[in-house]
């Protein structure tokens, strides 16, 4: 494992009505993540493939740490297995502390918050805010529509060329595991250097 990352935030879904193959793969994740030493970041839900994450990640034993707003919580569906649990005000201080506690994202398939907070750490990778590595898990084909945008936002210039190089595109969980077992973090000058060249090359 590549010692510099340890909290790995995972993004996904929080439904129980999707096919079989996401709950499969983000259980296979969480199995692997454990395996490999991570421990897990997460929303704090019992709902969805954050539970499967979550749960199977710590079934394997792996440190689970879930994060959720007091109107969430106040629903019941928080999970009572985590670790450490942060109650936030709102979804702004929850997506805050979900980044300040981790070292890398994973994005698995979700509806419009997952969307978001991908979205969100792209934009903070791409202005050098963060240096973490993001990885979106194209379950089933899931996000392949999502990435023909990207490619109009790049090929449009509306982002610059090697912007696709700020996330990676896993196909299964082994290939997430093996993108962050060997990611490689820059230093602070070669990051003001791409910042410079995001701007400029568009």
């Amino acid at each position: 494992m590549n010692n510099k990352i340890k909290n790995v935030c995972v993004y996904c879904s929080s439904s129980n009505s999707l096919e079989d193959i996401y709950y499969k793969d983000a259980e296979n994740l969480g199995v692997l993540l454990a395996k490999n030493n991570y421990n897990v970041v997460y929303g704090g839900s019992k709902l969805g493939l954050m539970y499967k994450v979550a749960k199977s990640a710590k079934d394997n034993g792996s440190k689970v740490i879930g994060v959720m707003p007091a109107k969430l919580y106040d629903l019941g569906v928080s999970e009572a297995f985590c670790d450490e649990f942060y109650l936030t005000k709102e979804m702004r201080e929850r997506k805050a502390t979900l980044d300040e506690k981790s070292d890398a994202v994973i994005a698995l398939a979700g509806g419009f918050g997952t969307l978001e907070e991908l979205s969100e750490m792209i934009v903070q990778k791409q202005l050098c805010y963060n240096n973490k590595a993001i990885v979106i898990l194209n379950t089933n084909g899931f996000y392949n529509d999502l990435l023909n945008f990207f490619e109009k936002i790049i090929s449009e210039k509306f982002a610059a060329k090697d912007s696709k190089n700020l996330y990676y595109v896993a196909n299964s969980p082994d290939e997430v595991i093996k993108y962050l077992n060997s990611y490689k973090f820059d230093d602070t000058k070669s990051q003001k250097e791409e910042l410079i060249h995001n701007v400029l090359s568009k």
